[in-house]
């Protein structure tokens, strides 16, 4: 297994919409980590810009534990390109954002660099829960504001 992560998604939603959810507290607390845990909003930091945090603590829903996850944006290109590294695994995050010019987005999530602990079947399925929290979001959100 390597120490690279790669998935991609289309979103039926803008790409200033798609961004905008992946950047903004308000959103990212309605889906951000896997299923079982929670993110509360007062749990975000968000300053989107190079060099800027990029924080938050989920809360496992049936323990209460918390995990906290501390990065800092590498690169803020809106609404097109973000990226992040993790201060504590060294993670490097990148996120692509492309209109495919029909309503949709596709987004393509990278992560380079990850610890033996973060390549194991459990952790990527515990990623792929968060993956599809988000694009649950994002549909429900674009089918209300029509």
């Amino acid at each position: 297994m390597t120490g690279n992560f790669t998935v991609r998604h289309v979103h039926r939603a803008s790409v200033e919409t798609v961004f905008a959810c992946l950047t903004e507290p308000e959103h990212l607390t309605h889906f951000w980590g896997p299923a079982g845990t929670h993110t509360p909003l007062e749990n975000i930091v968000v300053d989107l810009r190079p060099g800027g945090a990029f924080e938050t603590t989920m809360v496992n829903d049936t323990t209460g534990d918390t995990y906290t996850m501390r990065a800092v944006y590498v690169a803020v290109e809106a609404p097109r390109f973000l990226s992040w590294r993790e201060r504590d695994s060294g993670v490097l995050t990148e996120v692509t954002f492309a209109d495919l010019g029909d309503g949709t987005t596709e987004v393509v999530t990278t992560q380079r660099g990850l610890p033996p602990h973060m390549r194991t079947p459990e952790a990527r399925a515990g990623w792929g829960t968060a993956l599809d929290r988000a694009a649950a979001y994002i549909a429900a959100l674009t089918r209300r504001s029509g």
